[in-house]
């Protein structure tokens, strides 16, 4: 059984599933499914098009499945995906989808704190934290295990990699690779991010291989130069593999 306050609002439309909390003036719109066992506190609004699984918590002021802030936005019919058992907490804002992408996703135990934004068709992965005031233009992609401190600004289309850690207040337009801490101004590369990669598990061997990619990746030469260094010097792990198809694939170019 779903508790809904009497002095929230629940459309007729909107499908819930059970065991839900929904506090008072809380406004939840049509077009819109709900999982089971969330927690919404006072004064959340989840708008059109929000697909939410189960076991998150909301805390007052979160706005899901905003319009998006994007003028080429038509009214086309899109989505904001949100997995299970995140913590979106106050004031925190994220956009549906555009016709680019159709939805924004955020996956599964993710830590989002107050006033922070997600904007159209980012794809947000797993156990992710992000800081306070943070800020995320569009179609911005992070993967999994990341940690991105307070006050960042993050252009549309960069890709934040895996298990980085990225300095508050930092500003950035090019994509960061995996497994590093970014900071500074202009941000650039700091350097592994060594204790969260010990945190989760990686090996010293692991850790030895990727930290050698990264010494020849960042040495003098061109970006091919270097990638080609690491392809015909190092053992091909997944780590190393997932640092050369990050940078190949990347558009924007990424962090010096």
């Amino acid at each position: 059984m779903n508790q809904i306050s009497p002095m929230a609002y629940v459309h007729p439309n909107a499908k819930l599933g059970d065991g839900n909390i929904i506090g008072p003036f809380c406004y939840i719109d049509e077009d819109t499914i709900i999982g089971n066992n969330n927690h919404f506190l006072n004064s959340v609004t989840i708008h059109q098009g929000a697909r939410i699984g189960d076991g998150n918590e909301f805390f007052p002021g979160a706005s899901i499945s905003t319009k998006p802030q994007d003028l080429k936005f038509q009214g086309e019919k899109t989505t904001c995906e949100i997995g299970n058992n995140n913590s979106i907490r106050e004031n925190v804002t994220i956009s549906r989808g555009t016709a680019s992408r159709g939805k924004t996703t955020v996956g599964n135990n993710n830590l989002l704190m107050e006033n922070m934004h997600i904007a159209h068709d980012c794809i947000i992965g797993s156990n992710i934290i992000i800081g306070n005031s943070t800020k995320l233009a569009g179609e911005v992609i992070i993967e999994d295990h990341a940690i991105i401190s307070a006050a960042i600004l993050c252009h549309q289309f960069c890709k934040i990699g895996g298990h980085v850690m990225i300095q508050g207040g930092s500003r950035f337009s090019q994509d960061i690779p995996p497994y590093i801490t970014a900071g500074k101004h202009p941000v650039k590369y700091m350097g592994l991010n060594v204790i969260g990669l010990r945190r989760r598990g990686y090996t010293n061997e692991q850790i030895d291989a990727i930290h050698e990619a990264y010494r020849l990746l960042y040495s003098p030469g061109t970006k091919e130069e270097n990638l080609k260094k690491i392809k015909d010097s190092l053992p091909i792990t997944p780590e190393v593999q997932h640092i050369i198809t990050f940078v190949e694939n990347s558009e924007r170019g990424i962090i010096h």
